[in-house]
């Protein structure tokens, strides 16, 4: 039963959005279709306003670093030399159905998205956090500015190149009397643990 319905969703997104998207994929009992960047916003209304659709509610958004997947496929997708995608999982309460988004960006020096908060209000503090934290930008976000890093901070943390110790450290001056930030001091270095056992450890006595 689950089956047929997702089956149904999927001849609807084929037949609406013909040939806007990219790909399309079934697994897990949900569906995930990928879409081209230039056609994201029109896809995005389409999704929300067709009566057969209607996916008023933006569940969940989040950013995709594929800087060190080792293949160039992901779920069967394509994707070319592109570093970064946003994912959009969707609900139609209507109809009760659930529908994944995958876009991948074009720019990996300045990856930049159109926002969607105009299409889905919800979509506000999880376009911030992909932005703080991947370093994406969307485009016409009324108020885009970091929501989980501190004032100051540089770099992206969830960028697979972005150091563990970090870029900057904090500490208090008591000569400015305030909190300041510098290069950090750490030298990056992998900590291995060593363990020592005696001989007969874990073994029952006779």
């Amino acid at each position: 039963m689950a089956d047929s319905r997702v089956d149904k969703l999927a001849a609807n997104l084929q037949k609406i959005l013909s040939d806007q998207q990219a790909d399309i994929s079934h697994a897990l009992g949900e569906l995930t279709i990928l879409i081209h960047s230039r056609d994201f916003l029109s896809i995005a209304e389409t999704l929300r306003n067709h009566t057969d659709l209607v996916f008023d509610t933006l569940v969940d958004l989040c950013g995709v670093d594929y800087s060190e997947y080792t293949t160039n496929t992901h779920a069967g997708y394509k994707r070319g030399d592109k570093r970064f995608a946003v994912v959009y999982h969707l609900l139609s309460v209507k109809h009760n159905h659930r529908l994944r988004l995958r876009v991948f960006v074009e720019d990996n020096e300045f990856p930049m998205l159109d926002s969607v908060i105009y299409i889905w209000p919800s979509a506000n503090w999880y376009e911030r956090e992909a932005f703080d934290l991947f370093g994406i930008v969307f485009n016409n976000h009324p108020d885009l500015r970091r929501i989980l890093t501190d004032y100051g901070f540089i770099g992206n943390p969830f960028r697979k190149d972005f150091p563990l110790s970090g870029h900057m450290e904090m500490q208090y001056d008591p000569d400015q009397k305030r909190v300041i930030y510098q290069p950090i001091t750490i030298e990056p270095r992998e900590i291995t643990p060593y363990i020592i056992r005696e001989e007969q450890y874990g073994k029952e006595e006779i």
